[in-house]
């Protein structure tokens, strides 16, 4: 069983910046293609950011396209996402996910497995 473990959330300002980070329990991690997801209060679970097993290949949601960097390290299983100009509508619950293939992927049931979520708050 693969855990992902996130940490980073927190309150923050509209305008400023968080970044956040998915430390993998498996060994394998560079094998996994990994993704952020993230859902707010009443709605649905949605995409942020994929990115392929070297980092050669970063998909984004339009919404958070020019903000957000996914990025991954390898060496130390870490997954990360660099948020900047958070705006309120940024506010939700951020999960991590790999799933078994090395490519990422847009589709919440494409990934095998979940973080447990860190909480983003960005006040106006």
């Amino acid at each position: 069983q693969v855990h992902l473990v996130e940490s980073g959330g927190g309150l923050v300002p509209a305008g400023g910046s968080l970044r956040l980070s998915c430390v993998s329990s498996e060994r394998t991690f560079s094998a996994y293609g990994m993704g952020w997801f993230r859902q707010a209060p009443g709605k649905e679970r949605e995409f942020v950011a994929t990115i392929n097993w070297n980092g050669g290949s970063t998909y984004y949601a339009d919404s958070v396209k020019g903000r957000f960097t996914i990025s991954r390290d390898n060496v130390k299983n870490t997954l990360s996402l660099q948020m900047n100009s958070l705006k309120p509508e940024d506010t939700a619950v951020y999960y991590c996910a790999a799933r078994r293939t090395s490519v990422g992927g847009r589709l919440g049931s494409e990934y095998d497995h979940w973080g447990q979520g860190t909480q983003v708050t960005v006040s106006s």
